[in-house]
């Protein structure tokens, strides 16, 4: 078959086919009556089996070895393919959502484009100090989408850098609980502390419900900050998460604080009480459990804690007996609010 007919079958171009003679990669091995070279059938077979090849991302040099070298094996060749070839997807991933960005914050001009990959260049820099600098910038009245401040509040490790971002995303406004949220749901525990630690920081009923979602939370860290933010919201459903973290620490002195304008509620108080004095049956013997269950009912609006306090000023251990003692005074001396 002459070098037009293998063309037209095979659709491999005949400036192609000529290219792949001059590599010797493949050679018409026949000669018709007239002289000319013709492919043979195991000709024509090789070109399928280039193509083919080709087809997986070889050059045409790692084809002629992979032909011609009976010793030749493939599993090293193919792993390091695959690697390049995810090297190339996350490349085109990440200017795909950067391009996603970019057109999310609807810019007007260049201008605003460049400052949107300024700001992307600096969030991909290994210098904390230059991260930081690049969210706190100025924006020049370029609105920074809220998914890319999200996405980089998720993965931001530096505590400077990552306050920097939540204040960022709460002056973006737009769509930022939304951004946010879907990291609830992530496997790693870091980044659902970083998530709510952000949802604290942005008001409305969105960020509300989020944060009283994540009171269900696996990890006490995350429960923990759900809590005191829906706290300062006067959310109720946090009332357990707070106790809690009265009992439990860290933040114990801001939970008791919270837990004392919640009970200005009449509603809530006596719950409140009666859920602090609970904990202290179930922690008999642990002195500072007790000292900061102590401290939190000091903390509960006019005198509603007076009579409890007065128990725990007779308390076997000296210690929670002596602070209740001084509270007691401090109470009595207390108008009722």
């Amino acid at each position: 078959m002459l070098i037009g007919e293998v063309a037209h079958r095979s659709g491999v171009s005949a400036r192609m086919l000529r290219y792949y003679d001059s590599l010797g990669l493949v050679r018409p091995t026949g000669r018709t009556v007239g002289g000319y070279r013709e492919y043979s059938p195991e000709d024509i077979r090789r070109i399928f089996h280039v193509e083919g090849l080709r087809s997986l991302g070889l050059s045409l040099s790692q084809i002629g070895q992979a032909l011609d070298d009976v010793g030749f094996t493939p599993s090293a060749l193919v792993g390091d393919l695959i690697r390049k070839s995810e090297e190339r997807l996350n490349r085109e991933q990440e200017l795909l959502e950067r391009l996603r960005m970019v057109d999310a914050a609807e810019p007007f001009g260049w201008q605003e484009v460049l400052r949107i990959i300024e700001l992307l260049h600096g969030l991909g820099s290994p210098s904390a100090a230059r991260r930081q600098q690049a969210v706190l910038a100025p924006a020049e009245d370029v609105s920074v989408p809220a998914e890319l401040l999200a996405e980089a509040v998720r993965t931001e490790s530096d505590p400077n850098v990552a306050g920097a971002l939540r204040w960022a995303l709460a002056r973006a406004g737009g769509d930022g609980v939304a951004s946010l949220v879907s990291g609830m749901g992530s496997v790693d525990v870091d980044v659902r502390r970083r998530v709510v630690l952000a949802l604290a920081e942005l008001p409305g009923n969105e960020a509300t419900a989020a944060l009283t979602d994540a009171l269900g939370d696996a990890d006490a860290t995350v429960r923990r900050h759900a809590a005191l933010a829906l706290g300062a919201r006067g959310v109720t459903r946090a009332v357990p998460e707070l106790v809690g973290t009265v009992v439990e620490g860290p933040n114990d002195i801001e939970a008791a604080e919270l837990l004392g304008t919640m009970a200005r509620d009449a509603e809530w108080a006596d719950r409140i009480v009666r859920a602090l004095v609970d904990e202290f049956t179930a922690h008999t013997a642990d002195s500072a459990v007790r000292i900061r269950l102590t401290q939190a009912l000091a903390e509960m609006p006019g005198t509603i804690a007076l009579d409890t306090l007065q128990q725990l000023a007779r308390d076997d251990d000296r210690a929670v007996a002596l602070l209740a003692s001084a509270l007691v005074e401090t109470l009595e001396e207390r108008p009722d609010d």
